[in-house]
C-alpha cells in the first residue's frame, strides 16, 4: 500500500461514493492519483470526469478523514488495498465499477490464479440448502478451491462453514465495514476465516450496514468468482443479482436443484431458462472446470461431518444457542458446546484423487434380485441397473460413482422405471424393484 496514494483514494470514496465507475476512469488518467488531488479545483474540472456536484463534493471533504479510516486499519490490523497497488486483483479491476479501496482482514488469497468459486443463496435457507452449501464448501476446499460468499444468514454462512471445516480457504466479502456489528451471531465465524483467509469490504471499518450496500457488494463477489452456485434462491433473491452479475462478466453461473418450493423459485427458473447449468453436488462444478484444479490423491470424501446444522444462524428461524467458531493450532475451526450429526457419506469415482470404498461383489449380489437380461436398455440405463441394489441409493451419489452426468443419471432413471426395474424411495433415492 502506497499510504501516500491510499489516503487520496479513501478520500475519493468519501466524497463520490463507493460504486461509481468514476474510479476506473480516473485510474486511467492518473496512474499517480496524487496529480490529481495536489492539481485542486482546476485539474478536477479539466479530467472531464466529475459534474459540478461531484466538485462541491471534493472541496467540502477533508482529507484527514482519509486520515483517520488509516489510522482505524493501523489499530484494527486491517491491510489496504488501493486500485493502483501491484496486489490489487486484474479480475476485480475488469468490471465495470471497481472498488477505489478494499479493506482486508487477514490474507486475500491470489484469485487471479487459482480457482475460485462463489456460494450464494437465501438467508431463510431450508434444511437441504444448509446441507448443500456445507458440503459444497467443504468438498470445493478438500480440492483447493477458494470459496467466496457473503457472510450473511443460512446459505453463506453455511458455505464458510464448510470451506472452514475442510481447513480451506474462504473469503467473505461484506456489505459494511469489517468491524461493524452488524450480523453479530457470525463474528466467531468471521475470525475463523481470517486465519487462513480474508473478510473483506470495500467499507471503511466502522462503516454501518445500508440496504444499498449489499446489492453493490454482489458485484465483488461475482467478480472474484470463476463461477457462482446459486443454492435455494427465491424469485426476487439478492442471490440472483450475484448471478446476473457473474453472467454479465462472463462467468459460469450453476443452480442446484431443487423442488417446486418459493425457496427454489428464483435458482429452478434461472435453470429452465438456461441461464444456469443444473447441479446435484461439488463434482458438477469441477467438471466445468476441469483444467482449473490440481487433484490431491489424499483427498477422502467420505467422513464430511456437519456440526449441529441448527446452529447455522438462518433468518425467520429462532435464534439457537450461542456457539462459538475457534481456529485451532491446526487451523481448522469448530463448533463449541454443540452436538456433531454425521452427514450422508458421500464419494467420487471420476477423479482418483476421491477414495472409493465399494461392497464387496457378493455382498452386492446377495442383494440383487434375478431380473431378466434380455431387456433393452441404453449403455447408461444398463450400467446403472447394474450397479443398483435393492438397498436405496441417493441420485447424487448413483451419478457420482459412475462418473455420469446427473442429467445422464435421469434419463437412465425414467428409462428404468418405464421398464419396471427400479422404483423410487423418499428422498430421491432409487432402488431395484422386486421381481413381480
Amino acid at each position: 500500500m502506497n499510504s501516500e496514494n491510499a489516503r487520496i483514494w479513501i478520500w475519493l470514496t468519501q466524497a463520490i461514493g463507493y460504486n461509481t465507475s468514476k474510479i476506473k476512469k480516473l485510474y486511467s488518467l492518473y496512474p499517480d492519483i496524487k496529480k490529481l488531488y495536489y492539481g485542486g479545483i482546476n485539474e478536477w474540472r479539466h479530467s472531464g470526469v466529475f459534474t459540478s456536484s461531484d466538485i462541491d463534493k471534493l472541496s467540502g471533504k477533508s482529507i484527514e478523514l482519509a486520515d483517520y479510516i488509516i489510522m482505524r486499519c493501523k489499530e484494527l490490523d486491517y491491510d489496504i488495498l488501493c486500485i493502483d497497488d501491484e496486489q490489487y486483483p486484474r479480475c476485480l479491476y475488469n468490471i465495470f465499477a471497481p472498488p477505489a479501496v478494499i479493506y482486508i482482514s487477514g490474507k486475500l488469497p491470489d484469485v487471479d490464479n487459482r480457482l475460485t468459486i462463489g456460494i450464494v443463496g437465501t438467508r431463510s435457507a431450508t434444511r437441504y440448502g444448509l446441507k448443500n452449501s456445507y458440503q459444497i464448501g467443504y468438498s470445493l476446499s478438500k480440492f483447493g478451491v477458494a470459496t467466496i460468499s457473503g457472510g450473511a444468514l443460512g446459505v453463506d454462512c453455511a458455505s464458510h462453514r464448510g470451506s472452514l471445516a475442510a481447513d480451506g480457504v474462504t473469503v467473505c466479502v461484506r456489505g459494511c465495514g469489517i468491524n461493524a456489528p452488524y450480523l453479530r451471531e457470525n463474528a466467531s465465524m468471521r475470525r475463523a476465516i481470517t486465519v487462513k483467509g480474508a473478510v473483506i469490504s470495500e467499507y471503511p471499518p466502522d462503516e454501518p450496514a445500508r440496504n444499498y450496500y449489499f446489492p453493490a457488494r454482489n458485484r465483488i463477489i461475482a467478480a472474484l468468482s470463476d463461477g457462482v452456485v446459486i443454492i435455494e434462491s427465491g424469485a426476487k433473491s439478492g442471490s440472483l443479482i450475484t448471478a446476473n452479475l457473474a453472467l454479465e462478466q462472463g462467468k459460469e453461473v450453476f443452480a442446484l436443484l431443487g423442488n417446486n418450493s418459493p425457496q427454489n423459485e428464483g435458482s429452478n427458473k434461472r435453470i429452465k431458462e438456461g441461464s444456469a447449468i443444473p447441479i446435484t453436488d461439488f463434482f458438477d462444478i469441477l467438471n466445468a472446470f476441469d483444467s482449473l484444479y490440481a487433484t490431491n490423491e489424499n483427498v477422502d470424501l467420505q467422513d464430511i461431518s456437519f456440526d449441529d446444522i441448527e446452529a447455522i444462524p438462518v433468518k425467520g428461524m429462532k435464534k439457537p444457542k450461542s456457539k462459538t467458531i475457534k481456529p485451532t493450532q491446526s487451523q481448522k475451526t469448530e463448533i463449541e458446546n454443540t452436538e456433531t450429526k454425521a452427514l450422508p457419506k458421500e464419494k467420487s469415482k471420476n477423479q482418483a484423487s476421491v477414495k472409493k470404498t465399494v461392497d464387496s461383489k457378493a455382498d452386492k449380489l446377495k442383494l440383487k434380485p434375478t431380473h431378466k437380461e434380455n431387456v433393452n436398455l441404453s449403455d447408461t440405463a444398463r450400467a446403472i441397473y447394474h450397479y443398483i441394489s435393492l438397498e436405496p441409493v441417493h441420485i447424487d451419489k448413483i451419478a457420482l460413482d459412475n462418473n455420469i452426468p446427473v442429467f445422464k443419471v435421469l434419463a437412465a432413471i425414467t428409462e428404468l422405471e418405464i421398464n419396471r426395474l427400479i422404483e423410487p424411495v423418499q428422498g430421491r433415492r432409487y432402488k431395484l424393484k422386486p421381481e413381480e
